[in-house]
């Protein structure tokens, strides 16, 4: 597996490779899951040119890269502006906090070609939509593992959280292969305290590319990250394109992959002057 680090210790591992001069960099959310699990979404984005996985140094399984400092996470989140840096031709794609850690790094304009936002928000008014869904739909396995996380915050009770919040991220058809997907995914609790403490009640872009290609893409069924902050005036400018997949879940590829697949081929096309 070809393995890179930026100076701060950003990993990216290589996914893919087919012809073409991009270099897309898929961040993924939580924070705390690895970027390993938007191996699915590399896989059906069919993009051209090489598909990067990228990990925040202290994120995830990423804790001992060359180049860390003491408190990773003082680097947060503009440190991932050093993985556009590294390669040239960038398209960063963002899933759920992956993208909120891009609208906070203004210095990302005039380095990357485009950026693809996915099931994500511009702000942190997503929130109370979610809790209020989580009372209207409890899962008695999620207060559980919560109550044992908080008793014992280990990375793997963290993990047993986001095992027993499977409904709440897929569809009834794709949530027995969403269970299984979670279950063998990396966790970090330290990341998420991170977020928790210094980020996630109080995130607001703090930038939105007005010629840049973007693609924002959400899922219809997102229980997780509500999608109708988009609506707001301000984002539809003419470099947008919008999506909503309908029956896409918070990982949309997940219930339909061709959909995502035919976003990013329009996105592909905007970048690369189509």
């Amino acid at each position: 597996m070809t393995e890179l680090f930026t100076p701060s210790g950003v990993r990216l591992r290589l996914h893919s490779r087919s012809p073409g001069e991009l270099n897309w960099l898929l961040l993924p959310g939580g924070p705390g899951i690895g970027a390993v699990s938007l191996a699915g979404l590399a896989d059906a984005i069919d993009v051209p040119g090489a598909v990067w996985l990228v990990d925040l140094p202290g994120d995830a399984d990423n804790v001992t890269p060359p180049g860390v400092a003491p408190d990773p996470f003082a680097t947060w989140p503009g440190v991932l502006v050093e993985a556009a840096q590294l390669l040239p031709d960038c398209v960063y794609v963002g899933h759920s906090t992956g993208g909120m850690y891009l609208l906070s790094a203004p210095e990302l304009e005039g380095l990357v070609r485009g950026l693809a936002l996915v099931s994500t928000s511009p702000d942190a008014t997503w929130r109370p939509a979610f809790v209020a869904m989580t009372e209207r739909d409890p899962l008695p396995a999620v207060d559980e593992a919560t109550r044992r996380y908080e008793a014992d915050p280990t990375n793997e009770n963290l993990g047993a959280i986001a095992v027993a919040s499977a409904e709440w991220n897929f569809t009834a058809g794709t949530v027995d292969r969403g269970r299984e997907f979670l279950a063998r995914m990396p966790y970090n609790k330290d990341a998420v305290a991170w977020s928790d403490v210094h980020f996630d009640d109080v995130y607001a872009a703090t930038w939105w590319p007005t010629t840049l290609p973007v693609l924002v893409l959400g899922g219809g069924a997102d229980r997780i990250v509500v999608q109708t902050v988009w609506d707001r005036p301000g984002y539809d400018t003419p470099n947008v394109l919008r999506r909503t997949v309908d029956g896409g879940a918070h990982f949309l590829w997940f219930e339909r992959p061709e959909e995502v697949r035919r976003a990013f081929a329009e996105l592909t096309e905007r970048v690369l002057g189509g």
